[in-house]
């Protein structure tokens, strides 16, 4: 029996980016806020100390940060025809543990997807015909537009001091930036990062084959900062200890460098670590969240009665946690029915790799947003006519590391082991540099989420069952992409390349990218989304659900920009509904 605590204003699930920006902003503004996190609490002085963050062993091969499978994991499949078995080894995403979540440990590009983007559906069809769009696609319009959610870009890369240079200013396209971005008020808040030698060759290959490179969007910042919650970061020493790490010079912009100094200040917010909300508890009609029951480290169950539920977790707990408890219809994908689970996608992923001669690159030298990128086959920003795919991808040259233990590219044909292939690596460690792709994702009615009916956690829930693989149109996308990043690799002047991209099905096992979005989309629609367009479940008006997994489909970037600003373009329709709790959008 779950023994009851006292009311709160809010209850937040989960303190990453979202919950601890959502705790901070409601708790600055007087409003009691707890913040329930499954993980450890985790500080940058004490958890990410300059003595033991850059542990390779530790962080990169062991995963010290991330969720352990026997604390939650999910089953997975390509088809519904499959079996779906545990993942008992993260490997193709990793989710993050502890406060901070994956923002703790992420590599810091910081995108804004493209105006075209927003209304992917609308727009394909206008300039293609129907046809174009792939068979059993679920892709949809967002329920926002570029220009309503760029002041909130704004001001997320405002909390993170994002590094770049701006390519759109004001409608005038900028030297040296990005052209195809949406318009922006004001620049970055801090300049680009410096660039290494292999970043020069692919800036001056891409430019003679037409293209447009830019500096990536970094949240490892290039100079001081101070953003405007008072939080102080210092600027990117290039150690390569980024994805997979904890930041311990307070220069990789996360919750713990740009929110949580700040929020832990706040007297009526309280933080509950090592405690994992088991459900969304409903009044008798279901029409109300009435608060959260959670499980402590010890054990014991609670009930943390609250006015309002914010769900915050990482986006695939965020829809498991729905399905368990009962907010919103589940999908079912036999019939095409229901929402909770639908739409799940993905990131393609690609390229190619060159060995050169003659060259020290320095890989060593790096950060997990260090490089130059191009968008001229991304979103929309190309025909498509004649390649019979929709979407695209961000193209880059970057360098994350070169770290010694995981970090040794070698040509094909090397052997495994032994001492051929340790002289390959010795003479490759330098020579090597890669241009890659990263990819859109459509939606799809075979691509989803629900909960398995064999498998179960330790408190004896249903596991979350992942039902996932690329579809035709994804690989002819990731295809012509990998093409495109080899004729740049080449003329950045080797003819020594490796082609990569999607090979056989997709696998839990080589790790890809933990950009896992859709699942809880918001939408125009309760028949085909979750949440409304301010993130308010259509069922449970006093539930907001926050992250990636409210994404109709996903784009060729990493996702955490577009979350940020969705949160603070939530958190204003919040601060409306805590005046007058109600529906904010009718059904």
């Amino acid at each position: 029996m779950a023994r009851r605590l006292p009311r709160t204003d809010v209850a937040i699930v989960g303190l990453g980016w979202t919950g601890s920006i959502l705790a901070y902003e409601l708790s600055h503004t007087g409003h009691d806020v707890v913040a329930i996190e499954r993980g450890p609490w985790r500080d940058t002085a004490t958890d990410f100390n300059i003595g033991t963050a850059p542990d390779e062993l530790r962080y990169a091969v062991r995963h010290e940060f991330f969720l352990r499978p026997r604390q939650e994991t999910l089953t997975a499949r390509n088809c519904a025809t499959q079996e779906a078995l545990p993942i008992r080894k993260w490997g193709s995403f990793l989710p993050g543990n502890g406060v901070g979540g994956a923002g703790a440990h992420w590599n810091g590009q910081t995108w804004r997807f493209l105006p075209d983007d927003f209304r992917i559906r609308s727009h394909m069809i206008e300039r293609y015909g129907e046809k174009i769009l792939p068979e059993d696609n679920h892709i949809q319009d967002w329920p926002v537009s570029y220009d309503e959610l760029a002041p909130y870009y704004e001001k997320f890369e405002l909390v993170l001091g994002v590094s770049g240079k701006a390519g759109n200013l004001k409608g005038k396209i900028q030297t040296g930036g990005n052209p195809f971005e949406g318009v922006r008020k004001n620049e970055y808040p801090t300049p680009p990062m410096k660039q290494g030698y292999a970043q020069e060759l692919f800036t001056k290959a891409a430019t003679s084959l037409g293209l447009h490179p830019f500096p990536l969007p970094s949240a490892n910042v290039s100079v001081a900062y101070t953003n405007q919650y008072g939080c102080t970061m210092a600027p990117c020493t290039y150690c390569g200890f980024c994805e997979r790490f904890g930041c311990a010079n307070y220069s990789k912009s996360s919750p713990q460098t740009c929110v949580l100094p700040a929020l832990v200040r706040e007297p009526t917010f309280e933080a509950r670590t090592e405690c994992e909300v088991t459900k969304v508890n409903l009044s008798a009609d279901g029409k109300m969240a009435t608060g959260v029951t959670y499980i402590d480290a010890n054990g014991d169950e609670w009930e943390q009665p609250a006015g309002l539920v914010l769900v915050c977790a990482f986006s695939l707990f965020n829809v498991r946690l729905l399905l368990l408890s009962g907010i919103g219809k589940p999908y079912d994908a036999a019939r095409d029915e229901g929402v909770v689970g639908r739409n799940y996608a993905y990131q393609t992923g690609g390229g190619s790799t060159g060995f050169f001669e003659g060259v020290k690159f320095n890989p060593f030298a790096a950060a997990g947003s260090l490089g130059m990128a191009l968008d001229d086959y991304n979103s929309d920003n190309f025909d498509h006519g004649p390649h019979g795919f929709v979407g695209g991808a961000n193209i880059t040259c970057a360098y994350s590391n070169g770290r010694p233990i995981e970090y040794h590219p070698t040509p094909n044909g090397t052997p495994t082991w032994g001492s051929a292939w340790k002289k390959a690596v010795r003479d490759n460690y330098q020579k090597v540099a890669s241009v890659g792709a990263q990819g859109s994702v459509m939606s799809y009615r075979n691509n989803y989420l629900d909960l398995d009916p064999t498998y179960k956690d330790p408190l004896g829930r249903r596991l979350l069952r992942m039902t996932f693989d690329y579809k035709d149109n994804e690989r002819k996308m990731a295809t012509w992409m990998a093409d495109r990043c080899d004729a740049i690799i080449k003329a950045m002047g080797t003819n020594k390349t490796q082609v990569h991209s999607l090979n056989g099905p997709w696998s839990v096992v080589p790790y890809q990218t933990t950009h896992n979005t859709g699942g809880a989309i918001f939408g125009d629609s309760p028949r085909t989304s979750v949440l409304n367009r301010y993130l308010q479940s259509w069922d449970v008006h006093n539930v907001f659900v926050m992250g990636a997994s409210a994404f109709p489909q996903n784009a060729g970037y990493n996702p955490t920009g577009t979350v940020g600003a969705l949160t603070y373009w939530a958190l204003d329709a919040i601060f409306d509904y805590l005046k007058s709790p109600r529906a904010l959008v009718p059904s």
